[in-house]
């Protein structure tokens, strides 16, 4: 009886300690984020990157960011995809379509159209509007999948009827198709 009171008092302290760190993680991403959005970026990646080292793929995900876009830390394409490739595997949409940016345009990564179109069809099937206008593209083109028109318009209308980002992807294939890019105007004729 007393051994399985000390092995059920050992398995509480594990848990509350597991707790305070998955806590304490998400602090960390939460006041990173937070400096984040209000472009802090040289205050804001330490501690990214500390809750991105602990496994969070949000953080993970913006660490990525800083790192793609230069944002309080040198710019480092193969940094950047390392960051996207530890996020998209716990199956970050936003990491994801990320990532299949970097493959499209052989940025941090070796170029490579099929990967590309992976991972933009599993941000897609997460709801992630950029990963659907990216697959609509790589379907209209033939681009890392076999052409289909079908499922371009398909994607690309789902895209443009996303609530947080569909107006922006819709404003993006008009500028486009003014600015006479073959694609974008076909894109344009199937939302219409």
């Amino acid at each position: 009886m007393k051994r399985h009171l000390k092995l059920l008092a050992t398995l509480a302290a594990i848990l509350l300690s597991t707790s305070a760190i998955a806590q304490g993680t998400e602090s960390l991403y939460r006041q990173g984020k937070s400096l984040y959005d209000a472009k802090n970026y040289k205050q804001a990646f330490p501690k990214l990157k500390a809750a991105a080292e602990k496994g969070h793929k949000k953080a993970q995900y913006r660490v990525g960011l800083c790192y793609d876009k230069g944002r309080g830390v040198a710019e480092d394409d193969a940094q950047a995809v390392a960051w996207y490739q530890k996020s998209a595997a716990q199956d970050y949409a936003k990491a994801q379509y990320q990532l299949g940016k970097c493959y499209k345009n052989g940025e941090g990564i070796a170029k490579d159209e099929k990967k590309a179109a992976d991972l933009f069809m599993k941000a897609a099937r997460q709801e992630n509007a950029d990963g659907m206008y990216q697959l609509a593209k790589c379907y209209l083109t033939g681009t890392g999948v076999a052409k289909d028109e079908a499922k371009a318009r398909s994607w690309v209308r789902k895209a443009v009827k996303d609530e947080e980002d569909g107006d922006e992807i819709r404003a993006d294939i008009q500028k486009d198709a003014a600015n006479g890019k073959p694609t974008a105007k076909r894109l344009l004729e199937m939302i219409r």
